[in-house]
């Protein structure tokens, strides 16, 4: 599961910034309409779209298994908002051991939770 939200946090960051790239060629550089450049954003715009989900789908998973609490919860759907908060999020979660589940863990404390 690890492998997998972290995979996703960079691919939902990577495709954000690709659909901001299209959206930036669309409306600020395109001045010829006969330019074509609005086929990044029909095509990059879904790409992104079914990543976010499925990042968020993921987090809601992690949140199950690694027994986050609501507001670790909370906070990796709101990174899925702003652009590469995903990867900052996925980093900060890691660093703090919530990208590790209990089974994983060597001694668990008894009656010790993850913050």
């Amino acid at each position: 599961m690890r492998r997998w939200f972290r995979i996703f946090a960079f691919a939902e960051a990577v495709s954000w910034g690709a659909l901001l790239v299209a959206m930036f060629f669309k409306w600020v550089v395109q001045d010829d309409p006969h330019a074509g450049l609005e086929g990044g954003v029909p095509i990059v715009g879904p790409i992104h779209g079914v990543l976010f989900l499925a990042y968020c789908s993921l987090a809601v998973v992690a949140w199950s298994t690694f027994r986050w609490n609501l507001k670790t919860l909370a906070l990796a759907l709101a990174a899925s908002i702003p652009p590469f908060f995903t990867i900052w999020f996925e980093t900060w979660a890691e660093r703090r051991g919530l990208l590790t589940s209990v089974a994983d863990d060597p001694d668990p404390a008894p009656g010790v939770t993850q913050v």
